[in-house]
């Protein structure tokens, strides 16, 4: 999965240098600009998921810089700044910013603070998508729309039989249920299930996760609940 993209603006070039490190240590991409000119260039290269912006800049104020990004970019922007006075702030945040840290800050904190904004991003983007269309189901690393009746994992299409989707259909769309397999072959097969039909159903079971899992012996979305059956992991 590629990593999220953050740009970093500040003339500071220890301090940038310091928060792109740190950011490096947490797999994040991390891209330099010391001025809003470069930050310009880089929004528009890149399209960072996040935006790290110093109030001070040598070309521009942080405030301007931040209402030109706004107009070709939603990306989650905290301000970095000296100015302590509670009157900054307000102007920062009214300017499009999302959050306002002081130096001299920890290091630490602000990282957290990244994730926690990219956390709520990626929230807000999942439920716009899933209201654009319900079909399409977005997990980590796998993506399913049930009306196209396509499949991609890590963005590469896979290709699974007409049972086989129906089966993570079913699961999917129940992610709360356990799903004996009795209970998935008289769904999907629509008939009885006799004795030697839920091996039918484990085996299913036993092929799609070596299409969609890295480590089928140890699944993560499809699981089994030991005694009972299977189920869709909902917290991926």
């Amino acid at each position: 999965m590629a990593r999220e993209k953050i740009l970093v603006v500040d003339d500071e070039k220890p301090i940038n240098k310091l928060v792109c490190s740190y950011l490096a240590k947490e797999q994040f991409s991390a891209f330099s600009a010391y001025n809003g000119r470069q930050a310009l260039d880089i929004l528009r290269q890149e399209n960072p998921d996040l935006i790290i912006l110093d109030i001070m800049l040598p070309d521009t104020d942080g405030t301007d810089l931040c209402l030109e990004l706004r107009k070709i970019s939603n990306a989650p922007i905290i301000f970095l700044s000296c100015k302590t006075q509670e009157i900054d702030k307000i102007i920062a945040l009214s300017a499009g910013g999302d959050d306002y840290m002081t130096k001299p800050f920890m290091p630490g904190e602000l990282v957290a603070r990244v994730k926690a904004h990219l956390r709520r991003q990626n929230t807000l983007t999942a439920q716009t998508l899933q209201t654009q269309d319900s079909s399409l189901y977005e997990f980590e690393g796998l993506t399913v729309d049930l009306d196209a009746h396509e499949l991609f994992v890590d963005g590469q299409p896979v290709s699974v039989t007409t049972k086989e989707f129906e089966i993570l259909k079913l699961l999917i769309e129940n992610p709360r249920k356990v799903f004996s397999a009795q209970q998935i072959f008289e769904t999907i097969w629509k008939t009885n299930c006799m004795e030697n039909d839920a091996r039918t159903v484990m085996v299913y079971i036993s092929t799609l996760r070596k299409k969609l899992e890295a480590r089928p012996d140890s699944p993560k979305y499809i699981i089994s609940v030991r005694g009972v059956g299977y189920k869709f992991n909902q917290s991926l």
